[in-house]
């Protein structure tokens, strides 16, 4: 539910929207947040919705929070015996991903930052936890010599420490967690939707979200929930799909939905399973579209870049 972008998809997105005259912002599929943060300074009130919990609990640190930030003590209070293994680790799913004292250091970092007294400090020591756990699977066996000698308690800090101060530019952002139709129909009335499209999971595909599905199984405390999670998704964009037909029907469907919304920006990532030009028929049979810009990034990673616009 989630792409994957590539080093530079960031700054190809700003270029793309610094075109485009809106004063607010829907995001169905948000993921990471940095795009939505970057929109907060331009004094944009951002609407940031995604299913997954890791993406929603980023956005409400990140994006949602105007203001508060960890004190050395909270800090402490987090990761001070994080170290101190339990009788019996209550989410064995991270033994997948992490060796036992990784695991047991995220599993009591989890419990602590759920005893922080705002809902906005516990979402921002969640996402140093994510960052963390990704800065530890980021070392495969061939570089696992390099990580740092450094406990992942002062890897927590540093992240904390490191990380800009929230951003109040005056309007009410918010962080949202629903089902995309649900979250375009009931609640947006923005001058801008921002439609990044998730990639095509195939019907035979593992685990729709490999690279960041630690984190999901983290923050939910097991990972028996993917089951529902597909069912509930089912016949939407973002769920499983057996066809290119299929999947731009899914998008057709969203995007009627969003009919409300008078400007549109669509971000797609041209992989060899959609190309632009299909696209832009499906889209077209909507609205009319206004312009397509592309960002070659195949030389590095075999994909091409494309955002559609769509101005009323």
């Amino acid at each position: 539910m989630n792409p994957v972008f590539p080093n530079g998809w960031l700054a190809f997105e700003l270029s793309v929207l610094r075109r485009l005259k809106f004063s607010s912002i829907a995001m169905p599929f948000t993921g990471e947040p940095d795009l939505a943060v970057k929109l907060k300074r331009w004094n944009v009130r951002v609407a940031a919705n995604d299913l997954t919990l890791w993406a929603h609990t980023k956005a409400i640190a990140l994006v949602e929070n105007y203001s508060e930030r960890l004190s050395p003590e909270e800090i402490e209070m987090v990761v001070g015996d994080a170290y101190v293994p339990g009788v019996d680790m209550d989410n064995p799913a991270l033994l997948k991903w992490f060796n036992e004292t990784d695991a047991w250091w995220l599993t009591n970092v989890r419990a602590n930052a759920e005893q922080l007294e705002t809902s906005y400090k516990q979402a921002i020591a969640l996402t140093i936890g994510m960052m963390v756990g990704d800065y530890v699977l980021s070392f495969d066996e061939q570089t696992r010599h390099l990580r740092q000698p450094l406990s992942l308690s002062n890897v927590f800090t540093r992240i904390c420490e490191a990380l800009p101060q929230p951003f109040d530019n005056s309007l009410e952002s918010k962080a949202f967690h629903q089902e995309t139709r649900a979250f375009l129909a009931e609640r947006q009335h923005t001058s801008l939707l921002f439609l990044r499209l998730p990639p095509p999971v195939f019907e035979l595909d593992p685990t729709p979200h490999p690279l960041s599905s630690w984190r999901e199984e983290w923050l939910r405390g097991n990972d028996e929930f993917w089951p529902e999670m597909a069912r509930n998704q089912a016949g939407r964009l973002g769920s499983r799909v057996q066809s290119k037909q299929q999947y731009l029907g899914f998008v057709e469907d969203l995007l009627r939905t969003a009919a409300h919304i008078p400007n549109w920006a669509i971000a797609h990532i041209e992989n060899g399973f959609i190309s632009s030009e299909e696209l832009v028929d499906a889209v077209q049979e909507i609205r009319d579209v206004d312009a397509v810009y592309s960002k070659d990034f195949s030389d590095l990673l075999g994909v091409r870049a494309s955002i559609v616009t769509v101005l009323s």
